[in-house]
């Protein structure tokens, strides 16, 4: 299906057409360079929802890209190459499905070709879905639904004009669009577990602030992020399960990195522990399954600095980052937590092209804890939350400053473990012994959320003062 429409984008109670095949680019941000906690690094693997598959592009022998699946919830890592008819350009992008699919976006001249990929013994399958009328698509992050693909694509010119479209690659008949919103968007992550309430960073007149869209509800848009009415407010992650978010803003007069807590009357925070003056911070994990306890919810952390790349995890109870070691050949920014606190980090050597390193963090003990009136820094702003959501006891905890030392050796790190290479399951060749003659349908069964309900507007205490 290829789909080119004008679209009438509701603003502050106007109407304005907004026309889509417009093939202006416009500008990068400014300023976002070198700024703590980017959520937008390219990362080298791409996971699926659950962690069970990875997808990325790696050179062909004779010129090109091709894609390769990881399998990585079997007893042993494996890869399998998926070529196509014709070599992959460096900028198609994959995104891995819990059923073991690959859905790849292709860039052609005025639009972009989706199709579903899967291996069939020794060639690979492909399933065509559609295109659509746009070269530049960008693919969210996976629905924790582990079903679902969407992306973004710009909408008409700039200023007051533009908008963006909110597409449904895969999980319906054919790609369409299902939410068209006013302003410049960037990010995504998902604040439930059915893949409908959507959270993008939108900038509109100058500023930008992050907006839930529901996709449930004709793509709806409510704030979300609002700490002051002047400030840049940004989602970097956030996890449907204990409601922690981590954001960046310049509420507290230059660009910080913050937690805070869906549905609690807590402002946001920002911590020392996560502002590293010599360092960069990028969140790229969350561990899930922390019902209602967003202070137990781990995070894992890529680390830049002097001395290289390394790891860090972090959760709001420990008041502390902790640096560990990354194991060699590390695919920088790529990582996944289970339930149960284990993290498991993807790898490429030599000696295993294909490998998961997997740890439990021995989170370090906090000493003498200062009374709860020493707080760090705060905003009065509080997250608005889907109706019905617990708050946790506390948040006032002081937290302390880690003090980062990139020019040293990085200490080693216990809890790793690597799995050995064992032929075939360590090369880039398929496992599998018998040909599929059609794509394989089904996957595994995720659990049920309760129904997702709109996020409502935030009571701006910092409003109330002035």
């Amino acid at each position: 299906m290829t789909a080119c429409a004008t679209e009438r984008v509701r603003t502050d109670g106007n109407f304005e057409d907004v026309t889509e095949n417009t093939p202006a680019r416009p500008p990068r941000p400014s300023g976002l360079r070198g700024l703590t906690g980017l959520p937008h690094r390219p990362a080298p693997l791409t996971l699926a929802a659950d962690g069970s598959y990875a997808a990325r592009l790696v050179p062909a022998s004779g010129g090109g890209w091709f894609p390769e699946r990881w399998t990585l919830d079997g007893c042993e890592p494996y890869a399998v190459p998926l070529p196509g008819h014709r070599p992959e350009r460096p900028d198609s992008a994959l995104l891995p499905l819990a059923d073991g699919r690959v859905l790849i976006v292709r860039r052609a001249a005025g639009h972009s070709t989706v199709a579903l990929l899967y291996p069939t013994g020794p060639g690979t399958g492909e399933l065509p879905l559609g295109s659509v009328e746009t070269e530049e698509l960008t693919l969210l992050p996976p629905a924790p639904c582990g079903t679902l693909a969407h992306a973004l694509a710009p909408v008409g010119g700039d200023g007051a004009r533009r908008a963006t479209a909110v597409w449904l690659l895969h999980g319906g008949d054919e790609p369409q669009r299902v939410a068209l919103v006013p302003g410049r968007c960037t990010g995504g992550a998902w604040l439930d577990r059915e893949g409908r309430l959507l959270a993008l960073d939108r900038e509109l007149d100058g500023l930008t602030k992050t907006v839930v869209v529901d996709l449930g509800r004709g793509g709806g848009v409510s704030p979300l992020l609002e700490i002051t009415e002047r400030s840049n407010d940004r989602l970097l992650l956030a996890d449907p399960d204990s409601g922690l978010v981590l954001l960046r803003s310049d509420a507290p007069g230059y660009d910080r990195m913050g937690w805070g807590v869906l549905g609690s009357t807590r402002p946001v925070r920002f911590p020392e522990a996560l502002h590293a003056a010599d360092a960069a911070l990028t969140p790229f994990a969350m561990q899930p399954g922390q019902t209602l306890a967003p202070e137990s919810c781990a995070v894992a952390f890529r680390v830049d600095g002097a001395a290289g790349t390394w790891l860090a995890v972090w959760r709001p109870a420990t008041k502390r980052l902790q640096q560990m070691a990354a194991p060699a050949g590390w695919l920088p920014g790529t990582g996944h937590w289970t339930p149960e606190g284990e993290l498991r980090l993807p790898y490429g050597t030599r000696a295993a092209p294909c490998g998961v390193a997997r740890t439990s963090v021995a989170w370090e003990a906090e000493a003498g804890a200062p009374a709860p009136d020493a707080s760090p820094a705060t905003l009065p702003a509080a997250l608005p939350v889907p109706a019905g959501a617990l708050a946790p006891a506390s948040h006032s905890q002081r937290l302390r400053r880690f003090a980062w030392n990139t020019s040293a050796a990085l200490p080693p790190t216990p809890g790793i473990r690597t799995p050995s290479p064992a032929p075939p399951n360590g090369c880039t060749t398929s496992t599998q012994t018998s040909t599929a003659e059609r794509e394989p349908y089904g996957s595994a069964a995720h659990p049920q959320s309760c129904r997702p309900v709109p996020l409502q507007q935030a009571p701006l205490a910092a409003r109330e003062a002035r």
